[in-house]
């Protein structure tokens, strides 16, 4: 989280979790996505289709010769990952977030 690696794909026991429940910053417990934003994007990664309000921050990324989207806890910083517009409706948007960068509180 706070060197912004990425994790290896599909290694996230997260990716699997289905239950309802809260997904929050693993550096300072800050509530981030809920269950209902999470869905299976394929990437093996945890995707989610909105954050909570006022939960994340972003920043311009231009490293390995593209530009993309960082995502940030917005209280601690710690890296997330990154955002895309390649997500479901309603906004289309795909939060593509490091499992090791999360926890999970059932409701």
């Amino acid at each position: 989280m706070r060197q912004e690696g990425t994790e290896r794909p599909f290694t996230s026991p997260l990716l699997d979790e289905h239950r309802k429940g809260t997904f929050a910053c693993a550096g300072c417990a800050l509530p981030l996505f809920t269950s209902n934003a999470k869905f299976d994007s394929g990437t093996g990664w945890p995707s989610f289709w909105q954050p909570l309000p006022n939960a994340v921050a972003y920043k311009r990324d231009t490293s390995l010769f593209m530009e993309r989207t960082e995502e940030h806890c917005r209280r601690c910083g710690g890296h997330l990952g990154h955002v895309f517009d390649d997500g479901p409706r309603p906004t289309g948007k795909r939060h593509c977030i490091n499992g090791l960068s999360l926890t999970f509180k059932p409701a």
